[in-house]
């Protein structure tokens, strides 16, 4: 039997997983970050099928990552907003991007560029407090009271 939710691992990145964690749902976030507000207009730029874009939009709404907003004049018409938590996955989608752009050679027409120098962005990078950027072998993993924490077995 397949496993649905990752709850049980007790990983922080395992439990995002059941959020936001399949190809779809990514893709309709990006597409919020780029403006798309419409069920119509996401089914339009994303090729997905309506029962696919319905299940996203919903488990993301009911995860708190959009909201669905009746923007309707004259009858019910709604519009999918992404919430602060949405927005948050910005570094997510842009640091998948640009993974895909050096490993892959996948690229768009697309550029990301600061809005008040029209200047590319850097790379995304974890960094120290002091601003030093840190690769995996920079860092140690500790539980909750500061203990390394070791590959078992």
């Amino acid at each position: 039997m397949a496993r649905k939710r990752f709850d049980d691992l007790g990983c922080s990145v395992a439990c995002e997983l059941n959020e936001v964690g399949d190809w779809w749902s990514l893709l309709v976030i990006k597409q919020a970050m780029l403006g798309t507000r419409r069920f119509v207009d996401f089914q339009g730029e994303l090729g997905i099928a309506k029962n696919i874009l319905c299940d996203r939009l919903s488990r993301l709404v009911d995860n708190g990552v959009m909201i669905r907003v009746d923007v309707g004049e004259h009858g019910t018409r709604y519009e999918y907003r992404l919430t602060d938590k949405g927005r948050d996955l910005f570094p997510v989608v842009v640091a998948l991007r640009q993974w895909s752009e050096r490993w892959n050679g996948n690229r768009d027409d697309m550029q990301l560029v600061e809005r008040s120098s029209g200047k590319p962005i850097a790379p995304v990078a974890v960094q120290s407090v002091q601003g030093v950027v840190l690769g995996v072998r920079d860092v140690l993993f500790v539980d909750d009271e500061g203990r390394p924490l070791e590959k078992m077995g």
